[in-house]
This record gives C-alpha cells, structure tokens and sequence, in this order.
C-alpha cells in the first residue's frame, strides 16, 4: 500500500483504540485450564463419539436392510400376481375343456347310471354341527 517504506503511524486511530489491560494472574490461570482438557473429558469424548459411530453405522444398516427388504416384497409380489394370473388361466382352461354332455353321455351310456327314484333321496336333518357317519348295513 506504501511501497516498501515505512509506514506513517495513524495518531487518530491511536488515540480512539483503548489500550490493552493485561489480565490479572487468575484470569489467566482460568484461561489456560479452559484451553487444555483433562484426560477424562478427552476419554468421555472419545466414548461418546464411538457410542454415536457405532449407533448411526447401525441405523444405516437398518435402512439398507429395510430397503432390501421392500425390494425382496416387491419381488415376491409380483412373482405371486404372476402365478396367480398363470392358475387363474390354467383353471380357466381346464374349466372350458369339460364337455358336460360328454360326461354325462359316458355315466348313463356306457357306466350304467340312472338318476335318483323318488325313494331313493333320504333328507336328513343334522340337530348338531358335527359329523354325521351312516351306520353300516343300512
């Protein structure tokens, strides 16, 4: 700004400035402990910054875990719809495919089936919700 000589002092500047006390030896002492830290305090941080390395590395594993997770569902889900879609037209085709006539042409033609005579439908009412087992012999 001046060049390489000297520089003019500023007795305005100076003069407006308040000089610096000096701290008194208390001070100073108090200052100086709050600069350097105990081994304690040291260790307490160091604890306390693993403790909170070791709980975010988790959560993250957790995060990663859920994402796979969703994704696996996501998978499964589709591979389900997917199968049901495939039953779905198998049943469909095999439902197409049975010619009811056909069945009942083979019953009565060729198996000898008739229908039901009036007296051959027993009704049966069931007073209980269990099983019913028909005797033997009649």
């Amino acid at each position: 700004m001046y060049g390489n000589t000297v520089r003019k002092v500023d007795f305005q500047r100076e003069l407006e400035t308040p000089p610096r006390k000096k701290a008194a030896p208390a001070v100073r002492k108090n200052r100086d402990k709050a600069r350097h830290m105990s081994m304690g305090y040291v260790l307490f941080l160091a604890a306390a910054m693993c403790a909170a390395a070791f709980i975010l590395v988790n959560y993250i594993q957790l995060q990663s875990d859920l994402i796979n997770m969703t994704k696996y569902v996501a998978s499964k889900e589709s591979e389900l719809n997917s199968l049901r879609l495939a039953n779905d037209e198998e049943y469909n085709r095999i439902v197409n495919g049975i010619d009811l006539e056909e069945i009942k042409r083979v019953a009565i033609g060729e198996l000898g089936m008739i229908y039901a005579k009036e007296g051959q439908i027993v009704p049966y009412t069931n007073d209980t919700n269990d099983y019913m087992r028909k005797a033997a012999g009649k």
